[in-house]
């Protein structure tokens, strides 16, 4: 493990703390979450755990234009990275296609295991009670509306989670756990989801009166 040693300082100050939604405990915790989904299955945890720490090195706005493109740069810039620490051509290859299937907005199926398992582990980090505050962080970041007033549930209204962020719930991270890839990761998302619902309850409570 002494490359990941090596490659930690070289990604760390790509991570600010100017957005704590994309910070480096968010890698910590990604890092954690795919360990454990790691947990006796057959996979190169070196590749994998180096694609954690690299899959937001480029990390645009949600409403930036070129968003889809964020994985794919910040493969380039990990392959970059991994040389100087001593991995393979072909581990910063495979490497490099793990982070490009981790992006939710590509929409690609990951093509092996350690791709399922960054993908599901970086999406599980969308939920939960860190999901609240995540998801929180983005729409400020965005400049948008926690919820409209008149209509928070969009019951009478097309959703819109580039204004609102309640009504990004629906829009995505309410979703997920049937997008997961492996059983754990479904299972983990599941509970985290109804947290979540627990919240929107809550805040619809506070905020009808």
């Amino acid at each position: 493990m002494k490359r990941l040693e090596t490659l930690i300082p070289l990604v760390k100050p790509f991570y600010t703390p100017d957005d704590p939604a994309h910070d480096w405990p968010h890698v910590g915790r990604v890092a954690a979450t795919a360990r454990k989904l790691a947990e006796g299955e057959n996979v190169d945890l070196p590749c994998l755990l180096a694609a954690v720490y690299c899959h937001d090195i480029v990390n645009l706005p949600k409403n930036h234009p070129e968003r889809s493109q964020a994985s794919q740069m910040a493969a380039d810039k990990a392959a970059t990275l991994m040389e100087q620490c001593g991995f393979s051509a072909a581990e910063i290859n495979k490497t490099k296609q793990y982070i490009v299937e981790h992006s939710f907005s590509k929409g690609l199926k990951p093509s092996s295991l350690e791709a399922a398992i960054l993908q599901d582990s970086d999406r599980i980090d969308t939920l939960g009670a860190i999901g609240v505050l995540r998801c929180a962080s983005v729409n400020t970041q965005m400049k948008s509306s926690f919820y409209e007033p008149f209509d928070p549930l969009a019951e009478a209204r097309e959703l819109d989670d580039k204004k609102y962020m309640v009504d990004h719930y629906f829009v995505k991270i309410f979703k997920l756990p049937e997008m997961m890839n492996t059983a754990k990761g479904k299972a983990e998302a599941q509970v985290r989801v109804e947290y979540m619902k627990g919240f929107l309850s809550t805040l619809m409570g506070e905020i009808r009166g």
